[in-house]
């Protein structure tokens, strides 16, 4: 059986239960590159730190969203808004 691969984490659905969650990875994997990206830190020498305004709840989501792909929420976030801007630009 083929998986069907995530090349975007846009492309993952929010999941009303685990059991869904469960249900769509058995049918999908994390693409490589995504994956690489994933996994590279940059250097904290190359980075500036901002202060960003977030309702709790959101945090919350995203927090339980990036605990569940086993990221830092924080990386995941750089990592989102990196993805958008690729594309924005495009």
């Amino acid at each position: 059986m083929s998986l069907e691969i995530v090349s975007d984490w846009e492309s993952v659905p929010l999941f009303p239960t685990l059991t869904d969650e469960a249900h769509y990875w058995e049918v999908h994997q994390i693409g490589l590159k995504l994956m690489q990206t994933s996994l590279v830190s940059t250097d904290s020498n190359e980075s500036t730190t901002i202060t960003l305004r977030m309702d709790p709840r959101m945090l919350s989501r995203l927090k339980r969203l990036a605990r569940q792909r086993y990221l830092n929420y924080q990386s995941m976030l750089k990592q989102w808004v990196a993805e958008r801007l690729e594309k924005e630009l495009e």
